[in-house]
C-alpha cells in the first residue's frame, strides 16, 4: 500500500541553457567514472518522479525544488528502495540542487530548505554472500583446465586479484601495466572519488601476475587484454567491467558453484582476512573504504558464527507416527 504523500508536479521545462550551466550535468561532472552511472539512473529516477515523468535531468528546472518537494520525494523514494539506495538517491538529489545553488539559480534559503530532509532509516540484510574454500579452488581448477595458454594466464591473474586484492572490477580493468611494481610486488589502485591506495601482490596473487605478465609482455597500456577466440591477446585494448561481469559468470557456471558476483569475491576477501585476524582498521586501507562501518557491513563471518551458534542447541524434536 503506498502511504507516501503526492509529490508537487514539475511541469515547465528550465530556460535553454549551455551543458555547463545544467545543475545535473555539472554535479555528474564533479563526480568520479565509476559512480556516474548510478547516480545518473537515481537523477533520472527523480526526474521522472518530480515530472511525472515529462523531463529529465536536463530538462527540470531544479531551481524550483522546494521542500515540499523533497519531502514527499524522500517518502516515495523510502516505500520503493532499501535504506541504503534511497539514501544514495537523496544524496543525488542534494548533490544537483547544490549545483544549481553554485550556479546562481538558487538563493540560499531556498537552497537549505530543499535539502533540509532526514535520511533514510533502517536496514535490510546484506547483500551476497562470501565463497567457501572449495568454491574458489573450484574456479582455479576450472580456469587451469582451459587449453588456450594466454586465457588461462589472464583468467588466472584476473580472479587473484579480485579475491586476493579485494578489487572492485573498474578497478580491475582500469590498472596498467605501469601500476604494478614487480620488485616491490605492489599495485596502485585507483579507487572511488579517485582516491589511490597501495596493495600487495603476495603469495598465490603474485605467482598469478608473474604468469600472466610472462605471457602478455612488456608493452605498456592496460594491464588486462581481451583475447581473441583463437587465443591471441588484443594489446592495447581494455577490458571493460561488464565483461568481467559475464566472464565471470561464464566461469560459476563452468565450475558448477553456486551465483557468484565480482563483488562477491571482494566481500570474501574482506571476510577471510577479519577470520584471520588482520585489524579491521587496516582492512578497511586495503579495501579502499572511506569509513570501517563499510568494512563491517561486507563481513559476512557473522551468518557463519550464527548458524554454528545454533548448531550448538539441542532440539528434542520427536517425529510423530
Amino acid at each position: 500500500m503506498n502511504t507516501a504523500p503526492a509529490i508537487p508536479t514539475l511541469r515547465s521545462t528550465s530556460a535553454r541553457r549551455s551543458p555547463v550551466q545544467r545543475p545535473a550535468t555539472v554535479y555528474l561532472a564533479g563526480l568520479a567514472p565509476g559512480s556516474r552511472p548510478a547516480q545518473a539512473h537515481a537523477l533520472g529516477v527523480i526526474a521522472g518522479l518530480l515530472s511525472g515523468g515529462r523531463l529529465t535531468p536536463h530538462t527540470l528546472p531544479w531551481e524550483r525544488v522546494a521542500h515540499q518537494h523533497t519531502a514527499a520525494l524522500r517518502s516515495a523514494l523510502a516505500e520503493r528502495y532499501a535504506p541504503a539506495t534511497a539514501n544514495r538517491m537523496l544524496a543525488a538529489l542534494r548533490g544537483v540542487l547544490r549545483a544549481a545553488w553554485r550556479l546562481r539559480l538558487m538563493d540560499a534559503e531556498a537552497y537549505h530548505r530543499a535539502v533540509d530532509v532526514k535520511a533514510v532509516r533502517g536496514s535490510r540484510l546484506p547483500k551476497g554472500r562470501g565463497l567457501e574454500r572449495g568454491e574458489l579452488r573450484a574456479m582455479f581448477k576450472t580456469i587451469a583446465e582451459d587449453n588456450r595458454p594466454a586465457v588461462r594466464a589472464r583468467d588466472a591473474a584476473m580472479l587473484a586479484l579480485l579475491y586476493g586484492a579485494g578489487l572492485r572490477r573498474a578497478e580491475l580493468v582500469a590498472l596498467d601495466l605501469a601500476d604494478y611494481d614487480v620488485t616491490a610486488g605492489t599495485l596502485r589502485v585507483q579507487g572511488k572519488g579517485r582516491k589511490e591506495r597501495l596493495l600487495h601482490a603476495a603469495n598465490g596473487t603474485a605467482d598469478a601476475l608473474a604468469a600472466w605478465l610472462t605471457m602478455r609482455g612488456p608493452e605498456p597500456g592496460p594491464l588486462f587484454t581481451p583475447v581473441t577466440p583463437g587465443g591471441q591477446l588484443r594489446l592495447g585494448e581494455r577490458l571493460t567491467p561488464a565483461a568481467v561481469f559475464d566472464w565471470l559468470r561464464r566461469l560459476v557456471q563452468r565450475a558448477g558453484i553456486a551465483r557468484c558476483a565480482p563483488h562477491d569475491l571482494r566481500r570474501s576477501f574482506i571476510s577471510d582476512l577479519l577470520d584471520a585476524g588482520a585489524d579491521i582498521a587496516v582492512v578497511q586501507q586495503l579495501a579502499g573504504h572511506a569509513n570501517v562501518q563499510t568494512t563491517a557491513r561486507y563481513d559476512r563471518r557473522g551468518e557463519q558464527a550464527k548458524r554454528r551458534a545454533v548448531g550448538m542447541l539441542a532440539v528434542p524434536y520427536v517425529h510423530a507416527d
